[in-house]
């Protein structure tokens, strides 16, 4: 499986990637069939706090799945994005 990541605009730590990945893992590894995933961080010029939006699309052989969420870290973005990555994914893997 690849994992693709881009940041717009900013250059993502070390540190930012691993996470990311791991939490990828977390959802993917449950899923035998996905064959990539796209994820695009970038900061949003919105006036408030909250403005770390993180897009994760993810190829699979049954079709394409795709979030984004914007929260005040891109950690939490990620997370809000997995958690409804997950629920797609389940439901595809059910309709299976």
């Amino acid at each position: 499986m690849n994992i693709q990541i881009n940041s717009l605009h900013f250059d993502a730590d070390k540190k930012l990637e691993d996470f990311i990945v791991k939490k990828i893992h977390k959802v993917t590894d449950k899923h035998d069939y996905i064959t990539g995933v796209d994820v695009t961080l970038r900061l949003d010029h919105a006036a408030d706090r909250e403005n770390k939006v993180t897009e994760i699309k993810i190829n699979a052989a049954g079709g394409d799945f795709f979030s984004k969420k914007q929260a005040a870290s891109f950690e939490e973005a990620t997370d809000d994005v997995m958690e409804a990555l997950n629920k797609q994914l389940s439901k595809f893997k059910d309709k299976k």
